[in-house]
């Protein structure tokens, strides 16, 4: 059995199935709490932004009075306490309400968007796990003038915005050569070429400024792997150092790495927000976006609790990967 640093035993949670279903079981009675509290905090600061549905609605076309006639006939002049008790009793049976602005409903909306966001996340997190430990790998056994060069252009890409990186490659790749669409998003039931196309951009934009962390996290993880004690014993015993890099240190510095990685997938899920709107695509960060200056608060809402709910589905994913790792790691 493996022991702790106190050296009494510990007892690994995700070995049997009873403990992946206790974590599992913990993780989402510790999300109740999270979502009631991030739904108040949500209603409390959107009523804060200046404006009104209404206004958004009609402009400067409808009269006082008719704005307040509609904003009491969408329940807008309720206080907000009962505002926010009737969503939460329509979102505990699965309903978020209706769209104030076209009165659609918003599980609808959302269902119909949140599968180009998890694509479009997913693939990013894919990229730069990829590419991201693949340099951390060659620049940690090969320190150098391309290691360097790696460093200084990883850098680079970190301290550019998603947006103003989105229409530079916008610029190049689309106006200049022709080669990817500006934007836009095609299925890949209608078109798989199409479809990784329209990918092709915002997944590059949405990649570059997590890159630098992925590198160097796996870079300082594996050298630190590679100078431990048992990576020289295995040497002095006639272990090859492919097997050294790739069985023992990398599997060792993939901890901390994966760790990084889950950082930067929520990371991902925000930066969303701005690439959705750059490249017009139609995933639930873009109908964020039009959803705050329309003061559409269910919509808000109803994004808000989404995002919530992946991330802790993504946290319990990486509680059960780094028992997979590492049967020593405890999750309370």
């Amino acid at each position: 059995m493996p022991l702790t640093s106190t050296g009494a035993p510990s007892t690994p949670i995700h070995d049997t199935l009873p403990g992946r279903l206790n974590l599992v079981r913990r993780r989402l009675l510790q999300a109740i709490p999270l979502l009631l509290l991030i739904s108040t905090l949500t209603f409390a600061l959107v009523s804060l932004i200046p404006g009104s549905v209404t206004a958004a609605l009609y402009g400067l076309s409808a009269t006082a009075e008719q704005q307040a006639e509609i904003a009491k006939k969408l329940g807008l002049t309720d206080p907000l306490y009962v505002q926010y008790w009737r969503w939460l009793r329509g979102a505990l049976h699965g309903d978020f309400g209706e769209s104030l602005f076209n009165q659609e409903p918003v599980v609808a909306l959302l269902n119909q968007r949140i599968g180009v966001t998890l694509t479009l996340t997913v693939a990013t997190i894919v990229v730069v796990a990829i590419v991201g430990v693949g340099l951390g790998i060659y620049t940690s056994l090969r320190p150098g003038p391309v290691a360097r060069i790696i460093d200084k252009m990883s850098w680079i890409g970190h301290s550019v915005p998603n947006f103003w990186f989105g229409l530079v490659l916008v610029s190049l790749f689309s106006i200049a050569l022709r080669w990817l669409p500006a934007g836009g998003y095609v299925p890949i039931t209608e078109s798989p070429t199409g479809w990784l196309k329209s990918l092709i951009l915002p997944v590059i934009a949405l990649a570059v400024p997590p890159l630098t962390v992925i590198i160097r996290q796996t870079r300082t993880a594996l050298v630190g792997e590679l100078e431990s004690d048992y990576a020289r014993t295995l040497r002095a015993v006639g272990v090859s150092e492919v097997s050294v890099v790739l069985r023992h240190a990398l599997k060792n510095a993939a901890v901390p790495v994966v760790r990084v990685l889950g950082l930067d997938f929520v990371g991902l899920l925000a930066g969303t927000v701005v690439v959705e709107t750059v490249f017009v695509l139609p995933g639930i960060g873009s109908l964020a976006a039009s959803s705050v200056p329309d003061h559409d608060l269910p919509v808000i809402t109803g994004v808000v609790v989404y995002y919530t709910l992946i991330v802790v589905a993504v946290n319990l994913l990486l509680d059960i990967i780094y028992g997979w790792l590492d049967p020593r790691v405890r999750v309370s």
